[in-house]
C-alpha cells in the first residue's frame, strides 16, 4: 500500500467499563475504497468519528497527512443555522472550490437548494448531507450509513457517482449490493481490533468465517491444554522447584489468556410463529385505483397472491409504495376496484418507522404487553428475558425504555414482538432499516423457511433477490408492473432500473402532455432498427452454455472441499486457495450467466 494519507494505529476507547475499541487500526490511501463492517454496537461509527477529529481517544496515534481534506457524513446531520439545504451544502466547501458544483448535486439528488433544512423529511436530510461532503471533492470521504433513508433511484445514483469520485473512501453500510459494488478493500472491526482483508465485501463472509473458525479451534486448543496442565498441577510427580514454578507460571498465563478472551458475539435466534394455513388465495384485488387530489397513485393494477407467494414492492420514494400495500391489505379503501383477502389470513405487520412501539413502555413490557413476564412461542411459554437474548438483548435492558434503544435495536425490537405473533402473512414495510449484515442474513433465512405468504417493501436490491418471487414495480402516472423474480430479474426481463423509472416519472410529471396519436406516431418515426448479433455474440452465445456448466461442476467440486471440516487443519493454505477460487467461479458464473441472458434477449428480439 502507499503512504496513507489517514492512519489510526493502536486506537482505544472504553465506554461504561467495557473497551469499544482496543487496539484498532485503519489506514487510508489514495483513491482506496474501504469498506469498514462489523456488528451493531461495535465502535464503527466512533472509529469513523476518530477520523474525523470528532471524538478524542484514551490512546493512539491519529494521523492525517498534512493538505489533505477529508469529509465525514453523520448518519444524523446537524441542519441549526442554515437558511436553505444551499446554504448548508456551500458552507462545507472551501474558497477555491466550485460553488456550481453544490447546485448540480442538489439537483441531481432531487433537490432545488431553497428547501427550509428544518422541514426536510429524513430522506431529503441524508441527500443534503451527501451534496455537502461530495460537493468539495476531498481527499478522503467518510461515510457512515450512506444510503439510509434513500430510494433506489438515489441509491444507483450514488454508486455511479462514488465510482467516477477520486476521492479515497471508508464507508460503513447495511447495503450488501452497495457495498459489493464499492468497496476493495475491507476492514473487518471485530470486540475492538480490526482486521484487514485487501479485497471487496463480496469475498469478506468466508474470510471471516474461516478467521472465527480458526479462532474457535485455538482456543479449544488452550482449553485442553490448561486441562492438562491442572492435571499434572493436581496429581503430577513433583519435579525441580524451578522448573515447576515456570511451568505453573504459564498456567496462569494460559487461564488469563482464556479468561480474558472476547469470544465472538452470537447471533439472533430467529424463528417466526406460523399459524393455521390461509386460504389458497391470499389477495386477490382486481382494477384498483387510488388518488390523493391530483395525483394519481393507483390506477387499474389487477393483481392475484396465492399462499406462499413472496412479493416485493419497489419503487422512488413518492411512488406510492405504502399506499399500494394498504390497498392491498385492507387497511386502505380503493377509489374504484375492489381487494378481497381470503379466509383464514392472520397477518402480521412491520411497519417502517416503528411508530407502532410505544416509546415510554419497557423492552419487556413491548414483547409481553405488559401482562406477565412470559411471551408464547409455539404455544408454550418463554420467559421474556429468555426470548430477549434470542434478539441479543441484555437481561440489564428489559426495563430500558423504547425512546433509549440505538435503531437497530429497535429494528430487532420490532421483529422480536412481530415473529412472536403466529401468522400465515408477513406484511414487512423495509425491514431492513438500521439492521446489521449478520441479522439481515438470518432474517433472510427465516423468510426462506418462512410457509406462509410474504409482501414486502425494500430498497434492498440484494435482500430482494434473496428473498421474493416476484417484485411489483412502480411505472409512471399510477401504473404498476408485476415481474417474476428479484430485482436483477426484473432487469433481465426488460424492465429498467428504479433509476431510469423515478428519472422517467419526473420527466412525465413536467412535460406538457400532447395528443395520443402524435405521441404514437413519433415514437414510431424515432423506433431504433432492432440489432442483430454480431459474429463474435453470435460465437459467445454458442459457446457460453459449455463455459457455464464447466464453472457450475468447478463451483460444486470446490465447495465440497471448503465444506470439508478437516481441509483447513491439515492445509490452510490450500483452504484459502479454494475458497478464493471459489468466490472467483462464483462472480465468473455470474457474468457468464448474465451475458448468455443478455445474448440470448437480443436474439430473440432480433427474430421478432
Amino acid at each position: 500500500m502507499s503512504r496513507p494519507l489517514l492512519h489510526l494505529r493502536d486506537i482505544h476507547l472504553t465506554f461504561g467499563g467495557t473497551p469499544l475499541l482496543a487496539g484498532a487500526e485503519i489506514a487510508v490511501a489514495a483513491g482506496d475504497r474501504i469498506c469498514l463492517v462489523g456488528r451493531n454496537g461495535s465502535g464503527k461509527s466512533t472509529l469513523l468519528k476518530i477520523a474525523a477529529g470528532l471524538v478524542e481517544p484514551e490512546s493512539g496515534e491519529v494521523f492525517i497527512h498534512p493538505g489533505a481534506t477529508v469529509r465525514y457524513l453523520p448518519q444524523e446531520p446537524d441542519f441549526s443555522g442554515f437558511s436553505s439545504t444551499l446554504a448548508y451544502v456551500e458552507a462545507g466547501m472551501a474558497a477555491g472550490d466550485d460553488h456550481y458544483r453544490a447546485r448540480y448535486l442538489l439537483e441531481s439528488l432531487g433537490l432545488s437548494g431553497d428547501e427550509d433544512p428544518a422541514r426536510l423529511s429524513g430522506g431529503e436530510a441524508r441527500r443534503a448531507a451527501l451534496a455537502r461532503v461530495l460537493a468539495p471533492e476531498p481527499d478522503i470521504l467518510l461515510l457512515d450509513e450512506p444510503t439510509n433513508h434513500l430510494d433506489l433511484p438515489a441509491i444507483e445514483w450514488l454508486e455511479g457517482e462514488l465510482q467516477r469520485s477520486k476521492s479515497a473512501i471508508v464507508l460503513i453500510s447495511h447495503d450488501r449490493r452497495f457495498l459489493e459494488t464499492l468497496s476493495r478493500t475491507t476492514v473487518w472491526l471485530d470486540r475492538g481490533t480490526t482486521r484487514r482483508m485487501d479485497d471487496g465485501f463480496g469475498r469478506f463472509e468466508a474470510w471471516r468465517d474461516a478467521v472465527l473458525e480458526e479462532e474457535e479451534r485455538d482456543q479449544h486448543k488452550l482449553e485442553r491444554k490448561i486441562a492438562m496442565e491442572m492435571d499434572w498441577l493436581r496429581y503430577g510427580v513433583t519435579a525441580r522447584r524451578k522448573r515447576n514454578v515456570r511451568r505453573l507460571g504459564l498456567l496462569k498465563d494460559m487461564r488469563k489468556e482464556h479468561r480474558e478472551h472476547r469470544f465472538a458475539q452470537g447471533n439472533v435466534k430467529m424463528a417466526a410463529q406460523e399459524g393455521e394455513s390461509s386460504a389458497k388465495v391470499v389477495i386477490e384485488a382486481r382494477n384498483i385505483a387510488k388518488s390523493f387530489d391530483e395525483a394519481r397513485i393507483v390506477r387499474d393494477f389487477s393483481t392475484r397472491i396465492a399462499r406462499g407467494d413472496r412479493i416485493g414492492i419497489v419503487g422512488p420514494n413518492g411512488a406510492g409504495k405504502t399506499t399500494l400495500l394498504s390497498l392491498l391489505t385492507g387497511t386502505l379503501a380503493p377509489d374504484s376496484g375492489s381487494v378481497k383477502i381470503g379466509q383464514n389470513v392472520a397477518m402480521v405487520t412491520l411497519d417502517q418507522r416503528r411508530e407502532s412501539l410505544d416509546p415510554t413502555a419497557t423492552v419487556a413490557d413491548t414483547l409481553t404487553g405488559g401482562r406477565s413476564d412470559l411471551v408464547m412461542i409455539d404455544g408454550q411459554p418463554k420467559h421474556v428475558i429468555g426470548y430477549m437474548k434470542d434478539f441479543l438483548f441484555m437481561p440489564e435492558q428489559a426495563r430500558t425504555p423504547v425512546t433509549a434503544l440505538s435503531g437497530g435495536e429497535r429494528g430487532r425490537l420490532m421483529l422480536a414482538r412481530a415473529l412472536a405473533k403466529p401468522s400465515n402473512l408477513l406484511v414487512l414495510d423495509e425491514p431492513t432499516n438500521d439492521l446489521d449484515l449478520e441479522t439481515l442474513d438470518l432474517l433472510q433465512e427465516l423468510l426462506a423457511e418462512y410457509s406462509g405468504t410474504l409482501i414486502l417493501i425494500s430498497h434492498d436490491r440484494d435482500f430482494l433477490d434473496r428473498v421474493v418471487t416476484s417484485v411489483i414495480v412502480s411505472e409512471p402516472d399510477g401504473k404498476w408492473q408485476e415481474y417474476a423474480g428479484g430485482y436483477s430479474d426484473m432487469l433481465l426481463q426488460g424492465g429498467r432500473s428504479v433509476q431510469a423509472r423515478g428519472k422517467e416519472q419526473a420527466t412525465e410529471r413536467s412535460r406538457p402532455a400532447e395528443p395520443a396519436a402524435k405521441t404514437e406516431a413519433a415514437a414510431a418515426a424515432q423506433a431504433p432498427a432492432r440489432r442483430r448479433l454480431s459474429p463474435a455474440e453470435q460465437h459467445a452465445l454458442k459457446t457460453l452454455p459449455a463455459e457455464i456448466d464447466k464453472l457450475t461442476a468447478e463451483i460444486a467440486m470446490l465447495q465440497g472441499a471448503v465444506n470439508n471440516p478437516t481441509l483447513y487443519a491439515k492445509d490452510p493454505g490450500l483452504f484459502t486457495r479454494a475458497t478464493t477460487r471459489l468466490g472467483a467461479a462464483q462472480q465468473e458464473l455470474a457474468a457468464a450467466e448474465d451475458r448468455w441472458l443478455e445474448l440470448e434477449m437480443i436474439r430473440a428480439e432480433a427474430e421478432g
